[in-house]
């Protein structure tokens, strides 16, 4: 299991730009449809919205690609 995360809790991942950082504003528990595909989250294992902090980009991630920073 992943490390567990928060709405409001500031977080960075890996994207194909390099580093992004943002902060999470949606936990999904139950599987979800995200830009037209169904990503499976579970209360085991949530999933993530984030929104960048230097763009309105909204990502979608599970625990493991996520970092926490202060």
């Amino acid at each position: 299991m992943s490390q567990q995360f928060h709405v409001g809790d500031h977080v960075r991942w890996n994207s194909e730009a390099g580093h992004v950082t943002g902060r999470i504003t949606k936990v999904h528990t139950a599987d979800t449809p995200y830009k037209g595909h169904l990503r499976h989250c579970s209360p085991e294992e949530p999933q993530y919205e984030i929104q960048s902090d230097k763009t309105d980009h909204i990502a979608m991630h599970k625990g493991a690609a996520l970092q926490k920073i202060a």
